[in-house]
């Protein structure tokens, strides 16, 4: 089957459940006019079903090929990517300085999901270079924004981002790609690079990389590193393409799934260093690095968000159309369409509401990014900024577990059948996996949100947003319609696990660190499970009010299985976050034994 973009249900969390519309009324994009959202978004969904689609399965039968140090991608695939650019849809939130339309990162966020869902494999190129033009914008000199940003920016070139080393994955500091400066002010860099993705292709006529390394000078440790721009082709000072840089794909990984996009290894300094251009100061290059890997940890997120939603699709349609048994009580003969099931149902709803309520914590960090660059006042800003800092890595982690889970589901759901490659379910489990992974692990994001996020300012963001969450909670409770059910109490007791557990983690972080990091992922999943239960409350209150998204019913039945049936657990959570510790830090006599 194809792909169908869920406008109504994006537009929804969008301008709801993520707060778009109440920050553009209040004044914080300025002059931006909310109304082309949904046109510019009903242009994402037909080009991503009549282009991107197709090709999804074409690329992960076909792959990619390396020969003669050069990377050939699927069939189509480059034509593709040129009816992108064509469209525009690279430029979509890009500076208007450089030729970008200067829409919101929230509109842009939502195109990401449309990306993934419709093809993940393809979407992730324009999301890392999405992160080399913020990089570039925030840290870069005039200079190299001049020769390189409006050409990032269009998507003619693509940006690529390189830390992982073999002995320096998630221990970035541990790396040994060196740089050495040369006397026209560049620098000549040596060393290997793994796990770059669209490392190399044959889309674009030139790719600039984006390139952690030390200089010989430079500190131990982190406070090391410096960021460097070696671009595939060197450019010439009227801007045409000149010689072939030093550097080049020496290899390419063979993955469980995401066959059609190229992961290379990358090799500099064959022929005596590629020529690179530093990018803000030395030595302080992981900050100039963590604006790309914060911009690319949404991106991930919103792939989750993405592939689950691509799953549910699938899942629902071979649902509708499988035959087998009958339901309870069917009278006559011949066999009943699956979706009859009381099992089935569960399933599918399952996958739909996990995977609206992952969809609106992206949207709603991408809004708080927004405004803590937008909005007129600083306090504001200052406000957003610390918002989006503490649900970056939950939309993060959070969205890309629960995408992991719904095309789990989905597999299920197809039954012997989604175990056979040609249903396309098996594509979706597989192309799932790496999110979890790449972009800081999700374990590395939890220990990121209990050690950074959930200490900042003496909790302060935390309790701000539990306060905003009651808010939701006390308008379902005095809605009195009862097609919500128990979601008031349920959410009301998820609350309260969040707020014990967030003050006993905080506690911890200062007195008992290890104790703290043994409950950091069961934190992040009951952080996560109660958030999304409590936006979904609230798109469904919007619903109700407003009538803008068609049959208000099924987003109340979604926000009270949410909250029935996956907020529930966070009583579970709480207790395993707090009675974990001495299991896990005394593990040792197990796994060692």
């Amino acid at each position: 089957m194809t792909y169908r973009a869920p406008i109504n249900d994006i537009l929804l969390a969008l301008n709801h459940g993520a707060g778009l519309k109440a920050a553009v009324q209040a004044g914080h994009y300025g002059d931006f006019d909310g109304d082309i959202t949904a046109a510019v978004l009903e242009e994402a969904g037909k080009f991503a079903s009549d282009v991107l689609a197709p090709l999804n399965a074409v690329g992960d039968e076909h792959g990619i090929k390396l020969a003669d140090n050069k990377v050939t991608t699927a069939p189509g695939w480059p034509d593709a990517y040129q009816r992108w650019i064509a469209g525009g849809w690279n430029a979509v939130s890009g500076p208007e300085d450089f030729g970008g339309q200067g829409l919101p990162m929230a509109i842009n966020a939502a195109c990401t999901e449309i990306w993934s869902a419709s093809n993940i494999a393809f979407g992730l190129c324009p999301l890392l270079t999405l992160s080399a033009i913020e990089a570039l914008d925030a840290h870069g000199s005039e200079e190299l924004k001049k020769i390189y940003l409006e050409k990032l920016v269009s998507g003619e070139w693509t940006g690529t981002m390189q830390l992982t080393e073999p002995q320096a994955g998630s221990d970035v500091g541990a790396l040994r790609t060196r740089a050495e400066r040369a006397p026209d002010g560049s620098y000549r860099i040596k060393g290997t690079k793994i796990f770059i993705t669209y490392g190399d292709h044959d889309m674009t006529d030139n790719i600039v990389h984006f390139v952690l390394a030390r200089l010989p000078d430079a500190p131990a440790g982190t406070k090391g590193i410096s960021l460097f721009l070696i671009p595939k082709f060197l450019v010439n000072a009227d801007g045409s393409l000149g010689a072939q840089n030093d550097i080049y794909p020496s290899g390419v990984e063979h993955k469980l799934g995401m066959h059609a996009s190229p992961t290379c290894t990358m090799t500099m300094g064959d022929k005596g260093g590629a020529i690179g251009y530093l990018i803000g100061e030395e030595n302080r290059g992981m900050l100039c690095m963590f604006t790309m890997m914060n911009q690319a940890r949404l991106g991930v997120g919103l792939e989750g968000v993405g592939i689950a939603d691509r799953a549910y699709q699938q899942a629902l349609a071979y649902a509708q159309e499988r035959r087998q048994g009958r339901a309870v009580g069917a009278k006559g003969d011949g066999m009943d369409a699956i979706i009859v099931h009381p099992d089935v149902k569960r399933m599918l709803l399952q996958m739909r509401a996990m995977t609206a309520a992952a969809r609106t914590i992206c949207y709603a960090t991408a809004v708080a990014l927004d405004v803590s660059v937008r909005a007129k006042d600083a306090k504001v800003r200052a406000d957003a900024a610390a918002r989006g800092a503490l649900l970056t890595p939950i939309a993060k982690a959070f969205s890309t577990d629960i995408g992991n889970e719904v095309a789990y589901l989905g597999v299920q759901v197809h039954g012997g059948m989604g175990f056979i490659e040609e249903t396309g379910a098996a594509q979706h489990y597989r192309d799932a996996r790496i999110t979890s992974i790449y972009e800081g692990t999700n374990g590395i994001q939890s220990i990121d949100l209990v050690t950074r996020k959930l200490a900042a300012n003496g909790g302060a963001s935390v309790w701000a947003l539990i306060d905003e969450l009651s808010g939701i909670v006390k308008q379902v409770e005095a809605s009195n319609d009862p097609a919500f059910g128990t979601t008031g109490a349920k959410l009301r007791d998820a609350l309260g696990s969040l707020e014990r557990s967030s003050k006993w983690l905080l506690e911890k972080v200062a007195s008992a660190p290890n104790d703290a990091l043994a409950g950091a992922t069961p934190y992040l999943r009951l952080f996560g499970s109660t958030l999304g239960g409590c936006m979904l409350a609230g798109e469904a209150l919007a619903a109700k009010s407003n009538g803008e998204s068609g049959d208000p019913q099924r987003y109340v039945t979604l926000a009270r299985f949410f909250a029935e049936n996956i907020s529930v657990q966070a009583t579970s959570l709480e207790k395993t976050v707090i009675d974990s510790a001495d299991a896990v830090n005394g593990a040792d006599a197990v796994l060692l034994a």
